[in-house]
This record gives structure tokens, sequence and C-alpha cells, in this order.
């Protein structure tokens, strides 16, 4: 099983926004927006910090994927 972040990258079309303006605005490195990309893992304070940038809850960014 492996987490996948594909909700999140739709939000962000949904909303206009780039994920430059999403790493600013949570005041996120581009490490860790590379590791969302990824599918790695990061920790639960960014997730937090992007649940309140985007005003939503964990599981609209976020999915564990059974393979």
């Amino acid at each position: 099983m492996h987490f996948s972040y594909e909700k999140l990258w739709h939000i962000l079309l949904d909303k206009h926004m780039t994920k430059e303006a999403l790493r600013t605005k949570c005041e996120i490195s581009t490490n860790t927006i590379a590791k969302l990309e990824k599918g790695q893992n990061v920790t639960t304070d960014v997730l937090l910090k992007i649940c309140i940038a985007l005003n939503c809850d964990i599981k609209d960014i976020m999915e564990l994927v059974k393979e």
C-alpha cells in the first residue's frame, strides 16, 4: 500500500493554484513538493499546513492506495 496525493493536484487545478503558490502559502520547501509529487512520505505537519491553506480535510488531499 502507499499514499497518493492525486486529490491534492486536482484541488490545485480546481482552485487555479500552482504548486509554487501552494509552497509559498504553506511555507514548505521545494523538496517537500517533490516528495508529494513522487508520492513519498511527508510529515503530518506539512499535511496540516496544506489542509489549512486549502481549507479542506486530509481525505480531500490524499488517499491510501492498495496495490
